[in-house]
């Protein structure tokens, strides 16, 4: 335009020097023709430019409406979405949490909002098909958190048939309100990547108002730039009805309406937004106004039949579903606690690239100590005969033993863990070993005299078998409870050990690790199959599991039943449903997740994650 507008007023052109009086009106002229011009210009591209913005952010948020008969394949080819964060929602940063943070508002919502946590499913064995010219839209995968652990194979995920993972990122705590980063997000997100699972990824929320909502979007989004996101971004929220919970005061609008703001901040980001809830907070809008989430985002609702999906072909929600928990009892190899599964109800033809692809990516190690408290030493072991060295804290698998450490070798002891394992620099390497196979007395051998174990008083039937633990038990020096001093190693369910005799006090004498110990006679069996046999009964609901005696009084953070039995396994043994407030007698809290209650004269059990000390 400045070149034309030159072109008119050339004061060089022979035919204007006559008279520049002519000029000025044909200037004025000029000048108010190209006004015009510009302003229409800008009319009609402002008019393109609202257009599209508005299209973009229309089909940003538009969800599929995906009933559980319905299959749909969505199409993430598109990246080019501008990722800016909004300017008046300021990114703030994020710690990451602490392994054992009593402030994750996850750690006391664990399992259904009965108390279930499903159908034990083993990925390994299922019976799901994975032909190659499956052309169903079905997906199958997992959620995971810290609570798997840090040092998850996403290899052996992989190749058990998971095809999609939901990585929990952060969370708000419960009360003091601070965003934390998942400790083990990172990994996560990349090595479920790098071995080929689509990922997605869910933030578990306390916001209380607009702006914390849109914080967190902002903070999620922020963190998962890098990354390729393939499956939704989803919002968590659970918690609420309990006194302590920072959302205790909000109302079923204002609850519901933060998690529109968090998630309309996610769409307009280029994510597929996805709201997270159980069956029973969903169904009749009871505890959100689920018809106005379920119009907006896909829902992904959590529902625990006592048969697992595929033989629960699906979930009796009648809401709109597009993914479905089906269990929190999940056994994957490669995963060593137990995890969500889900089966998502919509596939993906491609993974989607980050959005930002020039940010690299914090390559990050696995971390075998998440969920282990370590006490810091600095000290020489050697072995007080022999004992495994292994790459993690736990005796799950033979394939984690790097070494063996005798008497007379020596490592560096550099933590004692709560878990009765110790960390040991050796060669170099990081390893671990049973606390109680180590000793920091270089001469135990020659120093500690070798005396048999005491086998007075009570009658002792000889015998020559082998045992296993029904579940867990100590392995004692001396046939006493007394003190905890006397405990050597832990007998696991699948671990061995050879029974010399049956004492009539109720303990065993076993021989374990060429040591002459003691263990409950009731806590062994000789049943090498025993977990897979033995289900608790109402002539014997503890069975497999040891209970902790306590006497004190608990009361329900939300309604919990009472049943005859510590399982779920049946609504027959539902005895009553307690609400929350009512005090109850707690006499025991067993290693299997549930608690004794004496209640009207009967001892039944309630999950204890739904439990909570009366002060």
């Amino acid at each position: 335009m400045k070149k034309n507008f030159n072109d008119f007023d050339d004061l060089d052109d022979p035919t204007e020097k006559g008279s520049l009086i002519r000029l000025i009106p044909i200037v004025i002229g000029v000048v108010a023709i190209l006004v015009l011009i510009i302003v229409l210009k800008n009319t009609i591209f402002s008019s393109k430019t609202d257009k599209t913005t508005t299209e973009d952010t229309t089909n940003a948020s538009e969800t599929i409406d995906t009933t559980v008969a319905d299959t749909v394949t969505e199409d993430t080819t598109d990246t080019t979405t501008d990722t800016t964060v909004a300017p008046d929602v300021p990114v703030v940063a994020a710690d990451v949490a602490d392994i054992d943070d009593a402030n994750d508002p996850q750690a006391s919502v664990e399992g259904n909002a009965d108390g279930s946590s499903g159908a034990t499913v083993d990925l390994s064995t299922s019976t799901i098909a994975t032909n190659e010219f499956e052309t169903s839209g079905v997906t199958y995968g997992i959620d995971v958190s810290k609570y798997q652990g840090g040092d998850i194979n996403w290899q052996k995920v992989k190749d058990s048939g998971v095809e999609f993972a939901m990585i929990r990122v952060g969370y708000r705590t419960a009360i003091s309100g601070e965003i934390y980063e998942d400790p083990c997000a990172k990994y996560n997100l990349q090595q479920a990547a790098a071995v080929g699972i689509k990922i997605g990824v869910y933030f578990y929320s306390t916001a209380i108002t607009q702006a914390e909502a849109e914080e967190e979007a902002a903070w999620v989004t922020g963190f998962i730039a890098s990354y390729p996101i393939t499956y939704p971004v989803a919002y968590n929220c659970e918690g609420f009805s309990d006194s302590a919970n920072r959302q205790y005061v909000l109302s079923q609008t204002d609850r519901t309406n933060i998690a529109k703001y968090f998630l309309d901040y996610i769409a307009a980001q280029g994510y597929t937004p996805m709201f997270y809830s159980s069956k029973n907070e969903l169904t009749n809008n009871a505890k959100w106004d689920t018809d106005k989430l379920s119009s907006a985002y896909k829902m992904w609702v959590a529902q625990y039949p006592d048969v697992p999906y595929p033989q629960t072909a699906a979930s009796s929600y009648t809401g709109t579903i597009a993914m479905w928990q089906y269990t929190s009892n999940g056994q994957v190899s490669g995963i060593s606690k137990s995890v969500d599964i889900d089966v998502a109800y919509f596939n993906y033809t491609q993974s989607a690239t980050a959005k930002d692809t020039t940010t690299p990516v914090e390559v990050v190690a696995s971390n075998p100590e998440v969920g282990i408290v370590f006490s810091e030493v600095n000290e020489t072991v050697t072995a007080k005969e022999k004992t495994n060295l292994r790459s993690v804290p736990s005796s799950a698998s033979s394939d984690t033993i790097v070494t063996t450490l005798t008497y007379g070798d020596t490592g560096t002891r550099t933590g004692v863990g709560n878990n009765g394992w110790s960390r040991v620099i050796y060669n170099g390497q990081t390893l671990y070993a049973v606390s109680s196979y180590l000793t920091t007395d270089l001469a135990y051998q020659t120093t500690t005299a070798a005396t048999p174990a005491p086998v007075t008083g009570p009658v002792a039937t000889a015998v020559n078998d082998t045992v296993t633990a029904k579940n867990s038990t100590n392995l004692r020096s001396t046939p006493s409870q007394a003190s905890s001093d006397n405990i050597v190693a832990v007998l696991n369910f699948g671990d061995t050990a050879v029974r010399t005799s049956i004492q009539s006090d109720g303990w065993s004498v076993v021989t374990y690790n060429n040591q002459t110990l003691y263990a409950i006679t009731n806590y062994l069996t000789t049943d090498m199959n025993y977990q897979a046999t033995a289900t608790p009964t109402v002539d014997n609901p503890e069975t497999i599991y040891t209970y902790t005696a306590v006497t004190e009084q608990v009361t329900p953070k939300i309604e919990v039943n009472l049943r005859t039995v510590p399982s779920t396994a049946s609504a027959d043994t539902i005895v009553v449903k307690i609400a929350a407030g009512e005090v109850l007698q707690r006499t025991g809290i067993g290693s299997d997740g549930w608690s004794r209650i004496s209640y009207n004269g009967q001892n039944l059990y309630a999950v204890t994650s739904y439990l909570t000390v009366v002060q």
